[in-house]
């Protein structure tokens, strides 16, 4: 119970209590007076509706899937790029300023290019999710790995570790908080950006369903969607940070 109450920010759950009882009051009083603003219990009411008919649920998993794919397709991808740029110096110099100039374009102008290659399919979702949170994880695995003290290199030279083992064993452990980082900027983005591919190009997942409601004046049910994308990051993010705690990797704040 004591290890549970560590883990919950109960002060920031307060909070957020808080937070949704001044809005419901001041949406009740017409303190604020706008025609699309639904109070919390509307919004409740309106997510109810769409957990029992299935639509919330069957677009929280696409969006959920497609999300965790595209992280995972980022994570082995970017984590390679940056073991290589971080361990091999001429690749470094060679290809670092390509990577500072891809990872600055933006992603939402890059949906509509996906769109006309891959069409309007989750495969699209993925590789724009994959994209977009590789670079975070590219950069921090390359700047973790090259900042590895010399002296453990010399400890695996000492030892005759081959390349790989050397990678394994000795620069991925010492780099792993800086790579935690970058993983957990990679999840959050590549969540925000399945949700964007979705509002654009595919209609499917809680993206497209923000803007069906947006279209058909229900703002009660675009928030409910909205919130559920909230919710989704938090236990996202929660997720790997248990995952990390039990493999005995701590991120750096």
């Amino acid at each position: 119970m004591t290890s549970l109450r560590r883990r919950l920010n109960l002060s920031g759950l307060l909070t957020v209590v808080v937070l949704l009882l001044l809005w419901q009051g001041i949406v009740v009083a017409g303190v604020i007076e706008l025609q699309y603003l639904p109070a919390p219990t509307e919004i409740a009411t309106a997510a109810v509706s769409l957990l029992r008919d299935g639509q919330l649920l069957d677009a929280t998993a696409h969006t959920l899937s497609a999300a965790v794919l595209g992280w995972v397709l980022a994570l082995v991808v970017g984590g390679a790029l940056g073991v290589v740029l971080g361990t091999w110096r001429p690749a470094r110099a060679l290809f670092a300023p390509t990577v500072d100039v891809l990872r600055t374009l933006p992603v939402v102008a890059l949906v509509p290019i996906a769109v006309l290659l891959l069409g309007f399919s989750t495969t699209m979702e993925i590789t724009v999710a994959a994209w977009a949170a590789a670079w975070p994880i590219v950069v921090n695995t390359m700047g973790g790995v090259a900042a590895v003290h010399p002296r453990l290199r010399e400890v695996a030279a000492t030892l005759h570790f081959t390349p790989a083992r050397r990678i394994w064993s000795i620069m991925l452990p010492a780099a792993a908080p800086l790579v935690l980082v970058g993983a957990r900027l990679g999840l959050s983005i590549s969540l925000i950006v399945t949700v964007i591919a979705e509002m654009i190009g595919n209609p499917k997942g809680l993206g497209y369903e923000l803007v069906q409601m947006q279209q058909a004046l229900r703002p009660d049910a675009m928030f409910a969607a909205m919130l559920v994308i909230g919710a989704l990051g938090v236990l996202l993010n929660t997720a790997l940070l248990l995952l990390s705690a039990r493999v005995g990797v701590r991120g750096r704040s």
